[in-house]
C-alpha cells in the first residue's frame, strides 16, 4: 500500500514541479496557443462570412442571369415574330407581283390574239375580194368574149349612166 499512497516530499516537489511547468506554460506556450487559435477563430469567422457574401452574390447573380435569361426569351420570341410577319408580308407581296405580272401578260397575250384576229380577217377579207375580182374578170372575160355580151354591156352602162 505505499505505492498508492504519496509521501508528503514527493507531494510537495510535485506540486512545485507542476507549478513551474504550468507557469513556464502560460509564459510560452499558452499565449502562441490562444493567439493562434484567435487567428484560426478569426479566419473561420472570415472564411464564413467571405463564403456567404459569395452565397448572397451568387444568389444575386442568379437572379440576374434569370432576368436576362427572361429578357432574352422575350427579345427571342419578338424577334421570331417579326421574322414571321415580315416573311408573311414578302410572300404576299410576291404573291401580289406574280398576280399582276400574271394578269398584265393575260391582257397583253388578249391584245395580241385581238390583234392576230384583225389581221386575219382583214387577210381573208382580202382574199375573198381577190377571189371575188378574179371571178367577177373570169365571168366577164367569158361573157365579152361573144360579140352579144359586149353589146349587153355596153347596154348596161349606158343606162346606168343616164341614171346618174
Amino acid at each position: 500500500m505505499d505505492l498508492l499512497t504519496p509521501e508528503l516530499g514527493l507531494f510537495f516537489w510535485t506540486l512545485i514541479a507542476f507549478i513551474a511547468v504550468f507557469l513556464i506554460l502560460r509564459k510560452f506556450a499558452w499565449g502562441p496557443i490562444l493567439s493562434s487559435l484567435g487567428e484560426r477563430e478569426k479566419g473561420i469567422a472570415d472564411s464564413i462570412a467571405s463564403a456567404e457574401r459569395i452565397k448572397a452574390e451568387m444568389t444575386q447573380f442568379k437572379s440576374e442571369n434569370e432576368k436576362l435569361m427572361a429578357q432574352a426569351r422575350e427579345e427571342r420570341t419578338v424577334m421570331l415574330r417579326e421574322a414571321k410577319e415580315m416573311k408573311d408580308r414578302i410572300v404576299n407581296e410576291a404573291k401580289e407581283q406574280a398576280k399582276e405580272e400574271a394578269n398584265k401578260i393575260i391582257v397583253d397575250a388578249q391584245h395580241q390574239i385581238q390583234q392576230q384576229k384583225m389581221a386575219a380577217l382583214t387577210e381573208v377579207k382580202n382574199e375573198i375580194g381577190n377571189l371575188a375580182v378574179e371571178v367577177a374578170t373570169k365571168i366577164l372575160r367569158k361573157q365579152m368574149s361573144a360579140a352579144e355580151g359586149q353589146d349587153a354591156y355596153m347596154q348596161l352602162l349606158s343606162e346606168d349612166i343616164k341614171l346618174n
